[in-house]
């Protein structure tokens, strides 16, 4: 019996609760790895896991196992790095989550120049907006926007997400401008709803330290970032989308901010991967290979403008931001 594969199938098991998830997760027949846990159960003569037909459950000498395997196995990696060109050259799978936005309009048509940079990653990248559960799923890592609850991921902030609002003229010509967030009450807005908890999310302004929080009212909700695009060039409403996405319809006359007085709070963008887990060398270079990706973007650095300071700063943002994502795409 391979003891490290052993304990690298007995930490999954752990993880995702389920012999199925963890034989998906390594690529392995479930079959072998029931065996390898059996085997790892036999020759330390100790039962690790309680088995039922609904759940799997880590016993007492379980859970002290399992925090050695960590122990080990990530000095296992830091070993092997070290004695080989792993820093230099990182290799092997990585898996990175993403929302369909940002995968879409910015890290896909970016992505053979770090494919090419790290000839040796063979990367998959999920996008959705549906949240993930990084350990339960097998992820490296992913790009979160907001806050983050979760306390078990490790974060690293990449940048920000700067809103406008906008809409299609087709809806400018068929029901006007709004002048203050306060006529957005007679307006038809898009909603964005949590793929999670169904909640809707209310809308945000700010300017000269005035604050207005609104819960808007429409006939259509979404809960995908491309669908929301979609609605608002449609002409199905007001939306407030992202500048990364809007930029080049701005530029091609399809969309038509609004409210451009008023300044909507950013999101902070992360990097998340769980603490329990060794930050491989792959999962570092894709973090710094993101960050400097996003510092090339005004629509995804951390805060450096503001409505406030001058109503054309948001303009001069877009008008960057728009080149930025031309070059790309």
């Amino acid at each position: 019996m391979d003891k490290l594969q052993a304990m690298e199938v007995f930490v999954q098991v752990v993880d995702t609760g389920s012999f199925t998830r963890a034989a998906d997760n390594l690529k392995l027949p479930k079959a072998t790895v029931s065996t390898l846990i059996r085997n790892l159960e036999t020759s330390l003569a100790v039962k690790l896991l309680n088995r039922t037909t609904r759940r799997i459950s880590v016993t007492t000498d379980g859970a002290a196992y399992y925090e050695r395997c960590l122990g080990i196995l990530a000095e296992v990696r830091e070993a092997e790095e070290a004695l080989s060109t792993a820093q230099a050259s990182p290799r092997g799978r990585l898996r990175i989550d993403v929302s369909t936005g940002l995968g879409r309009h910015i890290i896909l048509p970016a992505l053979p120049a770090f494919l090419e940079r790290y000839p040796g990653i063979q990367i998959e990248v999920g996008c959705s907006d549906r949240p993930v559960d990084l350990i339960e799923e097998g992820v490296d890592c992913a790009i979160r926007g907001g806050d983050l609850p979760d306390s078990t991921l490790i974060a690293r902030r990449v940048g920000s997400l700067h809103f406008a609002t906008c809409a299609a003229p087709s809806y400018i010509a068929a029901h006007g401008r709004p002048s203050h967030p306060q006529d957005l009450l007679d307006h038809r807005c898009i909603n964005f709803f949590s793929a999670k908890s169904g909640k809707t999310f209310e809308w945000d302004f700010e300017k000269d330290g005035k604050r207005v929080r609104l819960k808007v009212s429409g006939r259509v909700a979404v809960n995908d970032s491309d669908a929301y695009l979609a609605a608002c060039l449609a002409g199905m409403g007001i939306a407030q989308l992202p500048l990364f996405a809007i930029c080049p319809y701005l530029k091609a006359g399809q969309m038509e901010l609004l409210l451009q007085n008023w300044c909507v709070d950013p999101l902070p963008l992360h990097v998340v991967y769980p603490h329990n887990r060794h930050l491989s060398a792959k999962v570092r270079v894709f973090v710094e290979w993101i960050t400097e990706l996003f510092a090339e973007h005004d629509a995804l650095r951390p805060p450096s403008f503001h409505c406030k300071s001058s109503p054309c700063t948001v303009h001069r943002a877009v008008e960057d931001s728009a080149g930025a994502v031309a070059a790309v795409m």
